[in-house]
């Protein structure tokens, strides 16, 4: 599934009138929050929603694409304005526009674009990119403490992904549901009896994992051996509190 690209600058194109084809050239294309920011030659910015019907050229897991900008609303889940959800629509062979994302938790086919260090990433909401934003781990926002949430963005990441040795690699699959929790109670724990705490993790991966999200992917021994950082750090000795000592900074539980 498509999840996210890389935009490049200066390449916009538009099918609404705001963008007719008499607007000044586009100076830059950036975003704050989850919000498209489209700066003009003659001093004009242009917004997301000044943006419907636009199409942005952009690179789609390496490959070049056109995306066109069919809807935007804000999160309803979101309390701080600074998250806008985006219906992105891709060309396909015949002609027409379909919608790239596949749908999340609630069943909303949107996405954002994010700033990351390569860039203009675009992520659908379905993804752990997006997931972790619309859960409350704003990369560009401060948490309660005043404290970037970056570091906790980069570590709710590799959570939804159960990115155990934090090299890239899943080994959950899609539909686990997992209970999610932080020091700064951003997310608090639902504490389902059928959960048992699963694991602490870093923007480097787990710090320590008590047991595996999905039993037919791995083991907590291959996980060992495979992993050098997690040796000794697997089984009943990964409790909340020792994955705290050891600088995990999220949290979650799942069915054992």
């Amino acid at each position: 599934m498509l999840k996210t690209a890389l935009a490049t600058l200066a390449l916009l194109t538009a099918a609404s009138a705001t963008t007719s084809a008499q607007s000044p050239p586009v100076r830059s294309l950036g975003v704050e929050g989850t919000e498209i920011v489209v700066s003009l030659a003659d001093g004009r910015s242009l917004r997301s929603k000044d943006l419907v019907g636009a199409v942005l050229k952009v690179r789609f897991e390496g490959e070049p694409a056109e995306v066109r900008i069919a809807a935007v609303e804000a999160d309803p889940d979101d309390k701080t304005g600074t998250v806008w959800l985006h219906s992105f629509e891709g060309r396909q062979a015949d002609g027409t526009w379909a919608n790239l994302c596949g749908p999340g938790p609630d069943g909303r086919r949107q996405g954002f674009p994010l700033q990351g260090p390569q860039g203009l990433e675009f992520t659908c909401s379905s993804g752990a990119l997006g997931k972790c934003v619309r859960m409350g781990f704003r990369p560009w926002a401060a948490g309660p403490d005043g404290r970037s949430l970056a570091p906790v963005h980069a570590a709710c990441i590799r959570m939804i992904r159960a990115d155990y040795g934090g090299d890239g690699q899943a080994w959950t699959r899609d539909g686990m549901r997992i209970d999610i929790y932080d020091p700064l109670a951003i997310q608090t724990a639902d504490n389902d009896p059928a959960d048992s705490f699963e694991a602490g993790w870093s923007p480097e991966g787990a710090v320590c994992v008590r047991h595996i999200r999905v039993k037919e992917n791995t083991t907590l021994q291959a996980l060992e051996a495979k992993y050098p950082k997690l040796k000794g750090r697997t089984g009943a000795v990964c409790t909340e509190e020792f994955a705290r000592a050891n600088g995990a900074i999220l949290f979650n539980r799942s069915k054992d």
